[in-house]
């Protein structure tokens, strides 16, 4: 009995092997069913504070906290909270810049252990050093783990530092884009061009693909004929030198692009501005794109901010303060 038997357990175990192997294949295709999804986001000129939405599969976006914000700006001059940017870190903290005013010279900072409590905030001087410089905007973070260091990216405007693209966009504005670099937030390397594709750019982000980094950013030019689309460049360095600038893959009058990988996948937000309302494109490679727009759905105001990925138990304790007192745990 027990040789009869025994190939028929064998073959069941094989089947039962090889069916899980390919129901995580089709979970990694498909994405993370208990992954969940954070997007940063400001209403108004930002000065009410964050703003937080979630989802379960980055299409449908839900606000947190009775679409009231969880923290609210306290530094810089104007004392905004513009194009909010969170990464968590290696170490598990919510690291989060941001935007302090239209024409100011640093931005801020905070960390959070749970995005509810929130460090003091402050102020990182990125373009102090340059008494002409109008502003810095749209500050966005980066971890690289090669180098096991933080970027922080932002576009700010030196007058006639770039001379021939003067007259290319409006208020005077004639962007590039700066970095520096920093292992603990309180230590920052000298701040440096980070790009000049020679016109410009604002609302840079990178994702790693792979062994490649990809800069994607806003075109910013005006005239002579409006731009004010997404283009990608690529380098082998998180820090750069980033080359190869592409095409325009959105259309115009877009800006603060975000990225999400779900499984195999790479979405792509951005605000449209015109429109008062978010748009998306989906890819495996950055090349070929899905306009996915129409499956969307935000809260109302929605504007520039960042998605990012959290464990489930990151989105239960910000559901509990969306409940009334007597219904909390």
């Amino acid at each position: 009995m027990r040789r009869t038997y025994a190939p028929i357990r064998f073959v069941l175990a094989a089947l039962a092997m090889w069916s899980t192997a390919i129901a995580g294949e089709e979970a990694a295709k498909e994405g993370d069913a208990a992954a969940t999804y954070l997007f940063t986001s400001f209403r108004g000129n930002g000065e009410d504070g964050l703003h937080l939405a979630y989802s379960r599969d980055g299409l449908r976006w839900t606000s947190l906290n009775n679409d009231r914000p969880l923290v609210k700006p306290t530094v810089g001059k104007a004392k905004l909270m513009r194009d909010p940017c969170i990464v968590q870190g290696p170490d598990r903290t919510f690291h989060m810049v941001w935007t302090v005013g239209w024409w100011e010279r640093s931005i801020g900072y905070a960390t959070s252990a749970d995005l509810i409590r929130w460090s003091p905030q402050r102020l990182i001087p990125m373009m102090e050093h340059e008494p002409k410089c109008k502003n810095a905007w749209a500050p966005e973070l980066f971890y690289d783990e090669s180098e096991k260091q933080w970027l922080i990216i932002w576009s700010s405007t030196v007058p006639g530092r770039f001379p021939e693209t003067d007259a290319s966009s409006e208020s005077g504005s004639n962007h590039r884009m700066y970095f520096t670099t920093t292992r603990d937030f309180k230590k920052f390397t000298p701040t440096k061009l980070f790009l000049d594709p020679g016109f410009n750019v604002i609302d840079g982000t990178i994702v790693k693909v792979k062994d490649q980094y990809h800069l994607i950013f806003k075109d910013e030019r005006l005239k002579p004929t409006p731009q004010k689309n997404l283009r990608i460049a690529t380098g082998d360095r998180a820090v750069g030198p980033y080359r190869q600038v592409g095409e325009p893959f959105t259309p115009s009058w877009v800006e603060g692009p975000s990225v999400l990988r779900i499984g195999n996948e790479y979405i792509v937000y951005f605000d449209m501005y015109r429109k008062h309302r978010y748009g998306a494109l989906r890819t495996r490679d950055l090349v070929d794109w899905t306009d996915i727009t129409d499956q969307l759905s935000f809260p109302r105001d929605h504007r520039h901010g960042t998605a990012f990925e959290v464990q489930p138990d990151v989105i239960e304790r910000l559901l509990r303060l969306s409940r009334p007192a007597d219904h909390r745990d």
